[in-house]
C-alpha cells in the first residue's frame, strides 16, 4: 500500500502543534486546557480516520486505535497507582543524601514508570533541599535521570519502549541495555555528586546550619499502592491482550476479544483510589487527572495521523541512509524536541524496511538498539522531548525553585547530558577503533569535570549565594 507524501502533514502538525504552542505565551494559556488539545487532536485526526475508511484501509486504523487504548491504560494505571504513594521526610541535604535519591529514582523508573519515579521523588527531594540556596542543578538531574535516562530496562520505564512491546518487541529483551543504562546513569551520578559538592560548599552557614538541625526520618505513606504496582509490572509481562493484527483483519473470536492485561490494569488502578488513602492522594500529592487527560487527548490525535505518515516513511525507508549511528542521532535529535513516543514508533517502522540480523520484532536488532537508546535518553534534552519533564520544573517552581528557561534548561543539557550521550554512542553504537578511543578520551573529560568540581568545592568557603538558575552550569 502506498500513500502520498502530503499525507505527512495531519502528523507534522500534530507535533508541531506539541512542541510550539506551549512556548507562544499568546497560545499557551489555552493550550494548556485538554479540552482544546482534544480539539486540536480530532480536528487534525477525524479527517484523517474518514480517509483512511475511505481508501478501504480500516485494518490500519483499527490498529492505531486498538495500541491507543493499550497504551494510554498503561499511563493512566502508573499514574494512578503512583498518585497514591508519597514518601515523606527531610534529610541533611548533603551531596550524598542528594546522589542516592537521584540513583534509586533511576533505578525505580524502570519499574515504575518514568512519570510515577519523578512524582514520587520530586516532593521528598524538594523538602530535602528547601534549606538549601543551590537546588535547581538538583532539579535538572532528577529530570536527566529519574524522569528519563533511568526508565531504559523495561516497557514500563517510558511510553516509547511499551510502544515497541506493543509492535512485538519481548518484554524482557530491554534488558540488554543494562550496559549503556549503567554507563549513562553512573556517569550523570558521578557528575552531579561532584557538582553538588561545589554548590553545597558555597551555602552559607546558616543555612548548612537549619538544613542540619530541620530533619525528619523518611517514611512511606499509601504503601499498599506497591501491590498494585507489582500487579501492574505482572500484567504487562505476562497476561495476554488482543491481537492487534488479528483484530485488523477479522480473524479473531470468542474469548480472544478480551483485552486481560488492560482489564488487570484497570483494575489496579480502581483499587488503588478505593482503597488508598484520600489524603495521601489529594492533599499530600495534590493529585490531579489534568496530566493524563492532556496524555489522552494528544495521543489520540498522534496515533490516528501517524497512520499515513508511517506508512510513507517506511517506503521512504530503503533511500535512507539508516543505520546504527544514523537512527541514534535521528531518533535522539527528534526525540529532544517533539514527544519521543510518536518518534520511537516512526524510526521503528522505517527500521523495518533495512535488511539485517538477527530481528527482533522485524526490526534489525542492533538499529533497535540505537531507536531505544536514542527515543529514551535523548527526550531529557528538553523540557519538552518527554511528558515527566514539565512535571517535574512545574512541582519545583511550585515550591519556590528558580528553574532556568526553556533555552536555559537546554545549555544545562548540553554541558552535562550531551557529553555523555555522546562518550556512550562512541563506546557502545560506533564501531570504528577510533570512535572507542575518542569516546575514551571525551570519558576522561567528563570525570576531569568532576574532579575540577570537588576540588572547586573543597577550596571553597561558604560565601554568599546567588540564584538557583545562574549556578548549574560549571
Amino acid at each position: 500500500m502506498s500513500f502520498p507524501a502530503w499525507t505527512l502533514l495531519p502528523f507534522i502538525a500534530m507535533l508541531l502543534g506539541i512542541a510550539i504552542f506551549p512556548l507562544v505565551p499568546q497560545l499557551a494559556h489555552h493550550w494548556e486546557r485538554p479540552r482544546n488539545q482534544l480539539l486540536y487532536a480530532l480536528t487534525l485526526a477525524v479527517p484523517v480516520a474518514i480517509g483512511l475508511l475511505i481508501t478501504a484501509h480500516p485494518e490500519l486504523l483499527a490498529h492505531a486505535l486498538i495500541e491507543y487504548v493499550q497504551f494510554i491504560v498503561l499511563l493512566l494505571a502508573l499514574f494512578t497507582v503512583s498518585g497514591g504513594i508519597v514518601l515523606r521526610g527531610d534529610l541533611p541535604a548533603t551531596p550524598r543524601t542528594n546522589t542516592i535519591f537521584l540513583a534509586v529514582g533511576g533505578a525505580l523508573a524502570s519499574f515504575i514508570g518514568t512519570t510515577g519515579a519523578a512524582m514520587l521523588l520530586i516532593r521528598p527531594i524538594l523538602a530535602t533541599n528547601s534549606q538549601r540556596h543551590y537546588r535547581a542543578h538538583t532539579v535538572v538531574f532528577t529530570i536527566f535521570i529519574v524522569a528519563n535516562c533511568g526508565g531504559l530496562l523495561t516497557p514500563l520505564g517510558d511510553p516509547p519502549l511499551f510502544l515497541g512491546m506493543l509492535r512485538g518487541v519481548p518484554f524482557t529483551w530491554t534488558f540488554n541495555l543494562l550496559p549503556q543504562w549503567l554507563f549513562v546513569n553512573a556517569l550523570l551520578l558521578i557528575s552531579y555528586w561532584a557538582l553538588d559538592r561545589r554548590l553545597h560548599a558555597k551555602e552559607s552557614p546558616e543555612a548548612i546550619a537549619l538544613d542540619t538541625t530541620q530533619r525528619t526520618p523518611l517514611r512511606l505513606g499509601g504503601a499498599i499502592n506497591l501491590i498494585w504496582f507489582a500487579v501492574i509490572i505482572v500484567a504487562v509481562a505476562l497476561v495476554p491482550s488482543l491481537d492487534i493484527d488479528a483484530v485488523g483483519h477479522g480473524h479473531i473470536e470468542g474469548l480472544n476479544w478480551v483485552p486481560w492485561r488492560e482489564l488487570v490494569m484497570l483494575s489496579a488502578a480502581g483499587a488503588s483510589l478505593l482503597l488508598g488513602s484520600r489524603s495521601v492522594r489529594y492533599e499530600e500529592n495534590e493529585f490531579s487527572w489534568a496530566p493524563i487527560a492532556e496524555v489522552g487527548a494528544l495521543f489520540i490525535g498522534i496515533f490516528v495521523t501517524m497512520v499515513p505518515a508511517l506508512q510513507v516513511l517506511r517506503g521512504a525507508a530503503p533511500s535512507l541512509p539508516l543505520n546504527e549511528i544514523t537512527l541514534f542521532l535521528f531518533t535522539g535529535g527528534l526525540s529532544a524536541v517533539l514527544d519521543n513516543a510518536p518518534t520511537y514508533a516512526t524510526f521503528f517502522e522505517m527500521a523495518t524496511q533495512v535488511p539485517g540480523d538477527p530481528r527482533i520484532a522485524n526490526v534489525p536488532e542492533s538499529l533497535l538498539v540505537s531507536i531505544s537508546l536514542g527515543a529514551v535518553l535523548c527526550g531529557a534534552m528538553t523540557y519538552i522531548g518527554n511528558g515527566p519533564n514539565f512535571m517535574v520544573k512545574s512541582v519545583a517552581e511550585n515550591r519556590g525553585v528558580a528553574m532556568p528557561a526553556f533555552f536555559g534548561y537546554v545549555r544545562e543539557a548540553f554541558v552535562h547530558l550531551a557529553p555523555v550521550l555522546l562518550a556512550m554512542l562512541l563506546l557502545f553504537i560506533a564501531d570504528p577503533l577510533w570512535a572507542k578511543a575518542l569516546g575514551a578520551l571525551v570519558v576522561a573529560l567528563i570525570l576531569l569535570r568532576a574532579g575540577l568540581n570537588l576540588r572547586a568545592g573543597a577550596a571553597l568557603q561558604p560565601v554568599d549565594p546567588v540564584p538557583d538558575s545562574q549556578e548549574i552550569s560549571p
